[in-house]
């Protein structure tokens, strides 16, 4: 089974548009426009590249955790099942595009230059630091990004282009990669938890039946969930359910009461409230937002 099947595909904002290019600007885990994603582990099929603005982030995969400062970036390959929190306030832009951006054309011989990394299991992510004189020119391009989104011009789109093109010339000029991946065999219990609540987080899910899907202790779940993503199941589970339930708000018109029934929460008043505390907003102010 594709591990990605246990977490949610984030699906770019754009993906529909004839420029499927989508900026995030996050402020203390505040994301202008509003990210359909919540904070649970995802993934997408874009390529993404991070600019940190001002603080710190942390960036976690199944099995590494990496945190990045102030004027330093990042780049997290296509595919790769991640999640991005913050270390205190802060504020970073995240841009989401897709691999073809960058090969400029079908058949072309620049192809080879993307094709060598996108989904490059070698190579899930990648840091860009400010001490580092040789990520200078990747952090610099990444800048330019920045300022374009405060400053558009009728040339907007070109200008992106252009510059994602000449981002991408600066990886490549100082891209390694390491020997083998990491091993992920310690996460193996992870991902057999969290595909157990993939599949049943509409029902009620007991912390002693989510072990036994793992065949470990109760203590032992607690531990794996501590160890490798820094929170509790029933914490992950409650964010999991409200990642769903965001998704039926947006794509479907079901009654806000049969989609909390339907996720797992068997009180409205309960369901937006848990809504509101995550988004600031609440169910039906969520869907208006279409």
């Amino acid at each position: 089974m594709d591990v990605r099947t246990q977490f949610i595909n984030s699906v770019n904002l754009n993906a529909a548009s004839e420029f499927p290019y989508l900026v995030l600007n996050v402020i203390d885990e505040h994301s202008y426009p509003l990210n359909p994603g919540f904070r649970v582990m995802h993934w997408h099929t874009d390529l993404q590249f991070i600019y940190v603005l001002d603080g710190e982030i942390e960036i976690k995969t199944l099995d590494t955790v990496v945190r990045v400062g102030a004027e330093s970036g990042v780049f997290i390959n296509q595919n790769v099942v991640h999640l991005v929190r913050t270390n205190g306030p802060s504020h970073y832009n995240s841009f989401l595009f897709p691999a073809y951006f960058l090969s400029f054309y079908p058949g072309s011989p620049a192809s080879s230059f993307v094709k060598n990394v996108v989904g490059n299991e070698r190579l899930p992510l990648y840091c860009f630091l400010k001490e580092n004189e040789t990520d200078a020119p990747i952090l610099a391009a990444l800048q330019n990004l920045c300022a374009l989104e405060k400053n558009k011009t009728n040339l907007y789109v070109y200008e992106v282009l252009v510059t994602l093109a000449t981002l991408w010339l600066e990886v490549q000029r100082n891209l390694s990669f390491p020997a083998q991946p990491r091993a992920a065999a310690p996460y193996a219990r992870m991902r057999t938890f969290l595909q157990y609540i993939e599949r049943h987080y509409g029902e009620n899910i007991s912390l002693q039946a989510l072990a036994a899907s793992a065949n470990v202790s109760i203590s032992e779940c607690l531990r794996c969930f501590h160890v490798t993503m820094q929170t509790t199941p029933h914490k992950y589970l409650m964010e999991y359910r409200l990642s769903k339930a965001a998704d039926l708000l947006r794509q479907t018109d079901e009654a806000i009461g049969c989609i909390a029934e339907r996720v797992g929460f068997h009180h409205n008043s309960h369901f937006g409230k848990c809504f509101k505390e995550k988004t600031g907003m609440s169910p039906r102010e969520y869907r208006k937002l279409r």
